[in-house]
């Protein structure tokens, strides 16, 4: 099948990168929560060998991420697997979580119930990832953001840009502090939280 293509991910690909080689240089498994095409799986698993790169999403997005990773032909890049947060997780643990762009197109309630599922798939001391545009004080930090939001909402009443402030507080219920929270190009954010371990 002809490979798809999002071309926000040859755009912001090297950032994220920058993110991933502070964060998870000392991870050794990432399970990645929406894969999209696919392309980010494969730019990031090449660019760090020492990762087995897990890249899931929804069912009828495996073919294309499948065509990535065949072509790569990675030795730490296995098949992709189904995942939408309100079904099955894996069994499987893993020390790193990764996921970009998922969040605004989630509904709230997706949201809410990825970040309760990932103590059931993080190790003790786990990272988590997650690039995307938010809000600060509930309001956007740009015009494009705020255009974005509408776009959002246009295709489905349930999307739009997550306040910053309300996925910190679900990150901390699932018992993760925040690391560092990075400006990106083009108004992005990426949001780093590890995994406090407990007792």
């Amino acid at each position: 099948m002809e490979k798809p293509d999002a071309p926000s991910c040859a755009r912001n690909r090297e950032p994220i990168l920058a993110v991933l080689r502070a964060h998870f240089a000392d991870r050794r498994s990432v399970l990645e929560i929406g894969s999209g095409t696919g392309q980010h799986a494969v730019y990031f698993a090449a660019a760090l060998p020492h990762l087995a790169w897990q890249a899931t999403d929804r069912p009828e997005n495996l073919a294309g991420i499948r065509a990535w990773l065949d072509e790569a032909s990675l030795p730490n890049t296995p098949p992709p697997f189904a995942l939408d947060v309100g079904g099955d997780w894996p069994q499987q643990r893993f020390d790193a979580v990764f996921s970009a762009n998922t969040l605004h197109i989630m509904g709230w309630e997706e949201v809410e119930r990825l970040f309760a599922r990932l103590p059931d798939v993080m190790a003790g001391d786990a990272t988590l990832v997650v690039y995307g545009a938010f809000n600060y004080g509930g309001r956007f930090t740009s015009e494009s953001n705020a255009a974005f939001d509408a776009w959002l909402k246009e295709q489905d009443p349930r999307r739009g840009l997550r306040d910053f402030e309300a996925v910190n507080d679900l990150a901390g219920r699932a018992g993760l502090a925040l690391a560092e929270d990075r400006a990106m190009p083009s108004n992005n954010r990426c949001l780093v939280w590890r995994r406090e371990r407990r007792g």
